[in-house]
């Protein structure tokens, strides 16, 4: 009994780190690369930027399934290049709560950045500083408050993604089987005692995430 609720637990925690970290990446990138823009189409880019946070996880599952299938030129390419298609792989759960948990991060990151007085970039770049140092020894450690909040958020979606990953990675024990597609195993089969074990696990984690969200803006 132990190592069946262990397992979903540790999956749902190494794909929602890895995701995390992916996310963080990416949405501190075009975070900073949008922050306070002006051009034309920029709402229509930052809609589709923010697109999966209000799509139905079915959608994005099967947008995922028609960009990443095998008959898509991006799945031949995997494909060619892995000798295995990424849907039902570790990967493709990755993939799946990365683009669920990308707008959160994107959001904050992009709020924080701007909430930042461009006299006090300006003057870095002044003193020399060039737009690398200015990103990482300025503008990261005066948002860093937003940067954390939108991590932890991320992290915190990903951990709890189950519509998309369900399509697109499936629930495959010890491979895709994360916490929210073993509850739905676990109800489905009246397994009720598992299905509360991991609730409560899912509840905890999530409680800890939310409190340290709430004391990093107080």
């Amino acid at each position: 009994m132990a190592t069946d609720f262990w397992s979903p637990v540790r999956l749902s925690v190494e794909i929602a780190s890895v995701s995390g970290i992916l996310v963080v990446v990416f949405g501190l990138f075009l975070g900073k690369v949008m922050a306070n823009k002006k051009f034309k189409g920029i709402a229509l880019v930052e809609t589709i930027f923010l697109l999966p946070l209000v799509l139905p996880p079915s959608v994005v599952g099967f947008l995922l399934i028609v960009i990443f299938g095998r008959n898509s030129p991006i799945g031949q390419m995997i494909e060619e290049l892995f000798r295995q298609p990424v849907m039902f792989t570790w990967w493709a759960a990755v993939i799946a709560s990365s683009v669920v948990a990308f707008p959160l991060m994107y959001q904050s990151a992009k709020t924080g950045i701007e909430a930042i007085d461009e006299d006090i970039e300006n003057a870095a770049r002044v003193d020399g500083a060039n737009e690398y140092k200015l990103f990482m020894y300025v503008t990261i450690p005066l948002a860093y408050k937003a940067i954390i909040s939108g991590a932890i958020l991320s992290f915190a979606r990903a951990l709890g993604e189950f519509g998309a990953t369900l399509m697109f990675a499936g629930n495959i024990p010890g491979k895709t089987q994360t916490i929210p597609t073993a509850i739905y195993v676990a109800i489905d089969s009246g397994n009720m005692e598992m299905a509360w074990l991991w609730v409560a696990s899912m509840i905890g984690i999530s409680f800890i995430m939310l409190i340290c969200v709430q004391r990093m803006k107080s």
